[in-house]
């Protein structure tokens, strides 16, 4: 989908360092690019809308609920970082359009990867390539991860697992806080995933001492069966 936003076509600078910003502001954030993205008959959004979309069901995790108050908040941090821009809408209704292509210094399909990412938190290559295909069509899971690299390059994104199979990527705007909580969320599920199995000496080990068990039983058996033949004759 094509997004007309004087944004779109602005010349950005040429560095983009990854700007922490609070939980709401990077919702918010989203939500404004993903809108000017997806309806853009919507966009620009009021605050009303942006409460709406930052707290809607669907798209969205973790779940939030943002009031007046916690979105004017976001929308000052985000002003403050140059992020977003009040206008006036045609009816005096203050409305707020996204400046995430100069901020980030990105183009259309970087902007779809980081909104998701804000959205949703880490992902991999194939979430994030199903995803983000609603703001902007990925061909195959290569052009994803070029768009990555380019994203790390700008230090906007970073690998959180190996290379590999479900290798998870997220944003750089987590506050420290936020990153350490992520980073040993993800150490705990790995630990998790890797508990030992028992190896082949192991279970060599094992059966050894179930095989001297039953060895020791049956000689009892065979020793109380002679007693028994003994009485009997």
């Amino acid at each position: 989908m094509n997004e007309s936003t004087p944004e779109s076509n602005a010349t950005a600078p040429t560095t983009s360092p990854a700007v922490p910003v609070s939980a709401a502001s990077r919702r918010l954030l989203g939500v404004l690019v993903e809108k000017a993205k997806t309806t853009p008959d919507n966009y620009p959004l009021s605050l009303a809308g942006l409460i709406a979309g930052a707290n809607q069901k669907s798209n969205r995790d973790p779940q939030m609920q943002l009031d007046e108050d916690d979105a004017l908040l976001a929308l000052d941090e985000l002003k403050s970082v140059g992020a977003v821009r009040e206008i006036q809408g045609g009816s005096r209704v203050t409305k707020y359009r996204h400046a995430a292509y100069e901020w980030y210094n990105v183009d259309s399909p970087g902007a779809a990867i980081m909104t998701e990412l804000m959205l949703r938190g880490p992902q991999t290559v194939g979430e994030i390539r199903t995803r983000a295909s609603r703001m902007h069509p990925f061909v195959d899971l290569a052009a994803v991860n070029k768009e990555l690299q380019s994203l790390a390059a700008l230090g906007l994104v970073e690998a959180l697992t190996p290379p590999g199979r479900g290798q998870t990527f997220a944003h750089k705007l987590y506050t420290a806080t936020e990153r350490q909580h992520l980073i040993a969320r993800l150490d705990k599920r790995a630990a998790s995933d890797s508990k030992v199995i028992p190896d082949a000496s192991q279970h060599a080990g094992q059966i050894e001492k179930i095989q001297a068990k039953l060895d020791d039983v049956t000689s009892r058996l065979h020793a109380l069966e002679q007693k028994f033949d003994d009485l009997v004759s």
